[in-house]
């Protein structure tokens, strides 16, 4: 096994396991569909015993491959590589090694806060029905963890353990497809949970691929008020465009116009907002590079209320030509 980076590792061998908390570290979603492409989110709900979290590991399943994590302000990642029990076919290339644990480091997650940690990759050679752990740590301080590691034996009650790895849940493209936040599934696009702030939950984020002299990107998201109040998805901001605006698009008589939002967006409680093609949508100007497809672009949406919130826009293929 290697890594991309030599970095200290200091007292590793004196960290002791401290003792559960009543929450325990899960994704946003449970589900994942065979081969595809999938992004996770871990919650990390609490630290260790009233302790900051400073470092979040991952380990990452076989099965789960080609990984890429998710930057986050104010933490450093560490990419630990290795050997995949079997070889996977990453566009034409076989590929048998790629990251097998993530680590967000030297951060300061107050045990009164919750966060998310997102990575990337792709759900290779697994049976639907099949249960994949990642077995998960937080480390606080110099001498305190909590590790989210143990695995359920086939047959046994995951909900018995008293530290549970947190786990997904592979399905099939067809049983995806008969849900009712699918939309779009068809043409390709990667669905599913993106993230979480307050009573928000983000999910089915995605952008397209630009295509060659193409100025500006767009991003799309499905944003539900799960709370009894109201809020404003007021800015976003992202590393790979110099600006990114709210703008909508809408019929105006017989013609389609598209304006900036100076207000934001409003959603209501109780409701669901919908950014998509066509209508309310993040512009992405100043695109540093072209999106190309198989890549991810990480944004960072504020909301007036629910505050600040990092999720990933997996890159499809561009939108299909109509005649």
């Amino acid at each position: 096994m290697t890594t991309n980076k030599i970095i200290p590792l200091c007292a590793v061998a004196a960290i002791a396991t401290a003792g559960s908390a009543h929450a325990h570290a899960t994704f946003t979603s449970r589900t994942v569909v065979a081969d595809s492409y999938v992004v996770l989110a871990l919650q990390v709900p609490h630290g260790c015993d009233g302790q900051a979290t400073n470092e979040v590991r991952i380990k990452l399943p076989e099965g789960f491959v080609f990984a890429k994590p998710q930057p986050k302000a104010g933490w450093e990642l560490e990419i630990i590589n290795g050997e995949y029990k079997k070889t996977y076919d990453d566009h034409g290339t076989d590929v048998s090694a790629g990251p097998v644990e993530i680590r967000w480091k030297g951060g300061d997650l107050p045990d009164a806060y919750y966060d998310t940690f997102t990575v990337r990759g792709k759900i290779a050679g697994l049976d639907a029905g099949t249960t994949l752990a990642f077995p998960a740590t937080q480390l606080c301080g110099r001498d305190a963890s909590v590790a989210w590691t143990e695995i359920a034996a086939p047959g046994a009650d995951a909900h018995a353990l008293k530290s549970p790895a947190p786990t997904v849940k592979v399905v099939a493209k067809e049983a995806h497809g008969a849900g009712e936040h699918d939309h779009g599934a068809a043409a390709g696009q990667i669905t599913g949970p993106a993230g979480v702030a307050g009573d928000l939950e983000l999910e089915n984020a995605f952008t397209r691929a630009m295509l060659p002299g193409q100025p500006v990107g767009g991003g799309f998201v499905t944003i539900r008020n799960g709370g009894s109040e109201d809020d404003v998805l007021v800015s976003i901001s992202s590393p790979a465009a110099e600006v990114v605006e709210l703008h909508e698009m809408a019929m105006e008589g017989e013609v389609m116009k598209m304006r900036k939002l100076e207000a934001g967006i409003p959603v209501p409680a109780g409701q669901t907002v919908e950014l998509k093609p066509g209508g309310l949508h993040m512009m992405f100007m100043q695109v540093k590079e072209p999106f190309k497809e198989g890549d991810s672009v990480p944004v960072t949406l504020v909301f007036e209320k629910a505050g600040s919130v990092d999720i990933v826009l997996p890159v499809q293929s561009s939108a299909p030509k109509h005649n």
